[in-house]
């Protein structure tokens, strides 16, 4: 695993040289960028200074690097278009983020704030993963998964665009069915967006919260749909999906069983698997994340106030 400087990851990313030499001016000047020196010196290092080199080596699948670095297999795709054939060439050198997302072009005029308001991601976030820099040519952003519909072009940025509007709101008022993933209201010990990951110590972004329970606990599906996703997942360990109707997601980490398998329909309340066993580190807990298909992949959003609609139903 080597770290790469502005310049190579370009040369890596075909069809966007002409953003290398921005990038670095850019980086070079990331202070002046900011608001204050003060800040400039809490602001943790943006994800475009911490892109690593893989080269792929004999035995190595896209699964294996994704589990790996414990990232989804589309993260790689997005920023890899060599790639998204499905397979991971012996020998080629591959863009590794920090975290799952994508990095998007900003367009002439167009600010963080912009970018922060399409993506409907907080502009806090965005402003600290990327070096504290107010008009960044290049950002990553994170919590937007990878498809085929996003970016089709032969390059690892990704157009800015706008996402349409989701039925997020009117799922919250009409949703009467749903009901929270475990057996009683938890307490919330990690919360949607940048925080300092227990076990590494480092600042991370988390693209859901975690909700504190015993080992063991029961998990429940929060409304109908389909898993289409039960098994390992890097640093999540066990892991659920479950498709809904209306094109959005919820996803279950950090168990200790699975109860259901791939394809399985599943209700409201249904046991879809239970909490797995602290570590050292961290008490026992789920992880627990909503996402929104769009044209841009599967996007996340803090799902706590969809937790706290759940919290308020009468038992």
């Amino acid at each position: 695993m080597v770290k790469l400087n502005l310049c190579l990851v370009f040369a890596i990313l075909p069809g966007v040289l002409y953003f290398s030499t921005r990038l670095q001016a850019q980086a070079q000047s990331s202070v002046g960028a900011t608001p204050n020196k003060a800040q400039a010196r809490l602001c943790p290092p943006a994800v475009l200074s911490r892109l690593v080199r893989h080269r792929v080596r004999l035995g190595e699948t896209l699964t294996s690097i994704a589990q790996n670095y414990g990232l989804s297999t589309a993260t790689l795709k997005g920023m890899n278009p060599r790639l998204r054939q499905g397979s991971a060439p012996i020998g080629i050198d591959l863009v590794v983020p920090p975290y799952n997302g994508i990095l998007v072009a900003v367009p002439a005029g167009q600010t963080l704030k912009d970018v922060a308001r399409a993506y409907r991601v907080s502009t806090d976030v965005l402003f600290e993963l990327n070096g504290c820099q107010l008009s960044p040519n290049v950002v990553f952003v994170p919590g937007v998964i990878w498809s085929g519909s996003l970016n089709p072009q032969p390059t690892g940025i990704a157009p800015l665009q706008t996402l349409p509007k989701t039925a997020r709101s009117s799922r919250l008022a009409t949703s009467s069915r749903d009901r929270y993933p475990l057996p009683q209201s938890a307490p919330m010990i990690g919360t949607y967006g940048w925080r300092v990951n227990p076990e590494t110590g480092k600042m991370q972004f988390f693209s859901g919260v975690d909700l504190r329970s015993l080992p063991g606990t029961p998990v429940y599906a929060v409304s109908s749909g389909t898993v289409v996703f039960a098994g390992e997942q890097g640093s999540s360990g066990k892991f659920v999906i479950i498709l809904h109707n209306q094109g959005w997601q919820t996803r279950y980490g950090r168990l200790g069983q699975l109860k259901v398998h791939k394809g399985q329909n599943v209700q409201p309340g249904d046991s879809i698997g239970t909490v797995g066993s602290s570590s050292p580190l961290q008490v026992a807990h789920l992880r627990f994340e909503v996402r929104y298909r769009s044209s841009l992949g599967w996007v996340a959003h803090d799902p706590q106030p969809y937790l706290q609609s759940l919290e308020q139903k009468p038992k």
